[in-house]
């Protein structure tokens, strides 16, 4: 896949190469110069030369280069988005050498009153009350589900007969739902009252009362009900001001409620992080954001705090208001950050869906849990329960007891039939009972939200966007006969082994398409429905044949890419202009870069001929292998598990709810240790590292086993908790003291090194890694002492960030990139902060 040739952006120097009216222009470009030359190893380097196409540059080496620049005083800086606009240093120069324009003052932009002092410091006491705080509420959140569940099952197990039983179970579950649903609604109400704009340390005692309310509310079971009339009602009881015929798709629950008003028919599309509150330097902000009515918030979009969306207004696909932006009533924004433009991203325009309508799918939704999916959880628990403990098993050695060794034999069998055979029937259902639900949903017609068409709709897009079977078949070959199997079409596969990472979701798998040669790395979601806020509208999304793309991408319906695409980790993809082909786009807004450099073509020539075949079987067979161990490891996590509680269950006629309780307090650390241990054997003989390979190279297939088979769900638990960074040094983290993180990912931890007093926002990456093609590249990552990651920051491989910086929300920062200490950052991708960036400043 050769990269094509640019056409250089911005000002073209009218004097011939080498002249300059401007002799300070001559000598920024003789000093670029040196230092390009230096970087390249080039014994020179002329002022006309492209620096992809000619001299063979690449994304990190020209990071190097900005960095150098950077370093050197009385330069003007450069960023990775002024070297692809204008990609000679004749350019260059020419663009860095005009004025700066005056930063428009739109209405979209307010400057930032004189923020409060900082509240005191907290020193280890407050962690450790904090810790213990936090513990000693684990503790009692187990206690309190050992007592409902206790009292459940005796009065679930003396009713008579199947019906009795039955609504047993179904009584029991409408309490429990309800305490579950109404606990953090109380907890919040008396430990908060109404939430208000504030600033306060972590581990302070008002931070341990935040956690305790953001705890409860992002573990109420009204999650599972994102996208229903029921969502708003919860948020209204929270405190939240939300008008009528709000579609809320997000299953990001915000935290501060009373802080979020949501103007009528606003929609807001799913994997949208509106939290109302964010941490910079050890600090937690709370803040308002508010949407006005019909107004539309696209997917993978972040608002901070002090945002807003006026009547009408658009935000579109991965895009983010930084705190201080306002978005007037009707206009368009997009980019991170934000800036008016872009198409209608709304797609599809209102119909009739009255209260009625809404109140009866909310029910049919509600009913449907309570007396169906509950005693269905209800039952399955009994019977595994009673036939463990009365050894009803083929082994029929009567009773058993925990101190026989029937009593885990009999375990050992049903565990494995239960586990092994729910996957086999996922997989059968998922490539089945979607395509009976799925034939009443017509692609291009507009339906009402809350019927019949939009509940069948809802089925499908729940039953094929499975996370444990995509993480099964991921990164293998058996992706594409997975996906194939739920309803994409893919065309005429060309089998790389690695067509398709471990996460992939859609709307509708039976209007998405996938081109022949196209590659995805990972977090691949096809938006391929469309809302306001009471209609919905399915629309086939296609990707162009021979692309590639990265991380974390949002791709909608008539999207401007076709063939021999590259699109970059967290591009905005464009939905107006040309049809982009032969060339790559990287940020948001986006623009073009070259589609490929050399350094990504250095293992072409394995991806063809006979040898292809060969390294296509060996890495086929570790996949296995990979997938075997994945399921293992899941397996025996369930069998320990199961057998906790039925030690448990046989234990409660002497022991009573104690021992219940002890049970699920056990849980937590058990979860911690086993998968921990599971982790360190995976990486025991060759540790994630550098690596510049090939997919076919066995040192790739070990970290395609390292991302499969640990697990990483767990560490939710321990966000906002002193007890994360304990975990992570134990899994090979350079972690420095007093570390804050609020729900950072790190993808492959032992490579990363975290400095003292960081501050690490939900959402935020920091990934040691990257794909182009069948090139895979790996370095190690460093964040010093004091930096903040802001809300759903990524931060790519191979970069520095120095000492107190401060990489701003929903930043891009690319690979091999170095941030000076102290220094603010913002965008996709990201720069030095100036005054031309939204926001508040």
């Amino acid at each position: 896949m050769t990269g094509q040739r640019l056409e250089v952006r911005g000002t073209v120097p009218a004097h011939p190469t080498g002249e300059s009216a401007d002799p300070a222009a001559d000598g920024t470009r003789e000093t670029f110069a040196g230092l390009l030359a230096d970087v390249l190893h080039a014994d020179d380097v002329r002022p006309d030369s492209h620096f992809f196409n000619d001299l063979g540059a690449d994304s990190l080496l020209m990071a190097h280069f900005c960095a150098r620049v950077r370093k050197c005083p009385g330069l003007p800086s450069v960023s990775m988005r002024d070297i692809y606009r204008h990609p000679t240093l004749d350019a260059l120069t020419t663009a860095l050498a005009r004025p700066p324009a005056p930063a428009p003052r739109t209405p979209g932009t307010v400057r930032a009153a004189a923020a409060p002092p900082a509240p005191e410091p907290t020193g280890r006491p407050h962690r450790l009350i904090c810790g213990a705080l936090q513990f000693l509420s684990y503790l009692g959140y187990a206690g309190l589900l050992a007592v409902v569940t206790a009292l459940g099952y005796d009065w679930i197990s003396a009713g008579g007969g199947v019906l009795d039983t039955y609504l047993r179970s179904v009584s029991f579950g409408a309490v429990l739902f309800a305490v579950l649903c109404a606990l953090p609604v109380i907890a919040k109400w008396l430990l908060i009252g109404r939430w208000k704009p504030a600033r306060f340390r972590v581990w302070s005692l008002p931070y341990v009362r935040f956690w305790l309310v953001k705890a409860l509310i992002r573990a109420s079971p009204l999650v599972l009900f994102t996208g229903t009339p029921l969502y708003p009602l919860y948020l209204r009881a929270l405190g939240a001001r939300v008008g009528p015929g709000v579609t809320f798709l997000s299953r990001g629950l915000p935290v501060c409620t009373d802080l979020l008003t949501i103007g009528a028919g606003t929609v807001v599309r799913k994997d949208s992080l509106v939290n109302c509150y964010r941490a910079t330097d050890g600090v937690i902000e709370t803040g308002p954001v508010t949407l006005g009515a019909d107004a539309v918030v696209s997917e993978a979009t972040v608002l901070d705090i002090r945002t807003s969306l006026g009547r009408g207004a658009q935000l579109g696909h991965a895009s983010s208001l930084h705190s201080g932006q306002a978005v007037p009533d009707g206009e368009r924004w997009h980019g991170s950050p934000a800036q008016p433009g872009g198409p209608d991203f709304r797609g599809v325009e209102p119909v009739p869906c009255g209260t009625p309508r809404r109140a009866a799918y909310g029910s049919v939704m509600l009913l449907a849990a309570l007396l169906v999916y509950i005693p269905l959880v209800v039952g399955f628990v009994d019977v595994l329960l009673s036939r463990v403990l009365a050894g009803a098993t083929v082994l029929d050695q009567g009773r058993p007891t925990p101190a026989g060794w029937v009593f885990y034999a009999d375990l050992l069998v049903i565990t494995s039939v239960v586990f092994f055979g729910a996957v086999l029937l996922a997989i059968v259902l998922v490539g089945t009972v979607p395509r009976l639900t799925g034939r009443w949903v017509v692609p291009g017609r507009t339906y009402p939200l809350y019927g019949l068409h939009h509940g069948l709709h809802r089925a499908t897009a729940l039953l094929t966007n499975r996370r444990s079977l995509t993480r099964l078949f991921g990164d293998s070959t058996g992706i594409v006969h997975y996906l194939r199997w739920i309803g994409y079409d893919l065309c005429r596969v060309e089998q790389t082994g690695s067509n398709f990472g471990t996460q992939v979701k859609h709307e509708s798998p039976f209007v998405s398409r996938v081109g022949t040669g196209t590659m995805v790395a990972d977090g691949l979601s096809l938006m391929n429905a469309e809302y306001s806020g009471s209609s919905f509208r399915l629309r086939p999304t296609a990707v162009g044949a021979h692309n590639f793309l990265g991380n974390r991408i949002a791709y909608p319906p008539g999207g401007r890419t076709g063939d021999n695409c590259l699109l970059a980790t967290k591009v905005g993809i464009p939905l107006d202009g040309p049809l982009r082909h032969d060339v790559g786009l990287l940020g948001s807004p986006s623009f073009e870069i070259p589609r490929s450099v050399p350094r990504d073509s250095t293992f072409d020539g394995l991806k063809e001929g006979d040898g292809l075949r060969r390294r296509l079987a060996a890495k086929n067979r570790h996949n296995a292998a990979t997938m075997a161990g994945h399921l293992l490891t899941g397996w025996l996590f369930f069998f320990c598990v199961s057998l906790l509680f039925s030690s448990a269950a046989s234990l409660y006629p002497r022991w009573g709810t104690v021992v219940i309780a002890l049970a699920n307090a056990v849980l937590l650390p058990f979860t911690l240790l086993y998968f921990v241990l599971v982790e360190r054997v995976v990486t025991a003989l060759r540790p994630p590292g550098p690596l510049f390979c090939s997919i076919y190279d066995p040192r790739f297939w070990l970290r395609e086993r390292y991302w499969k088979i640990p697990s990483e769900t767990y560490f939710r638990v321990l966000n906002g908790t002193p007890f994360k960074g304990l975990v992570w040094r134990m899994l090979g983290v350079r972690v420095g003291a007093r570390l804050f993180g609020d729900g950072c990912s790190l993808t492959e931890r032992p490579m990363v090194t975290i400095g003292d007093d960081c501050t690490l926002n939900a959402g935020s990456v920091v990934q040691c890694h990257s794909q182009e093609d069948g090139t895979f590249k790996s370095d190690r990552s460093a964040i010093g002492s004091g930096c903040t990651l802001g809300v759903g920051a990524f931060v790519h491989y191979g970069v520095t960030v120095g000492d107190g910086a401060r990489l701003e929300t929903d930043v891009f920062l690319m690979k091999g990139e170095t941030v000076p200490p102290g220094a603010r950052w913002v965008g996709n991708p990201a720069r030095p902060a100036s005054d031309g960036d939204g926001g508040e400043r």
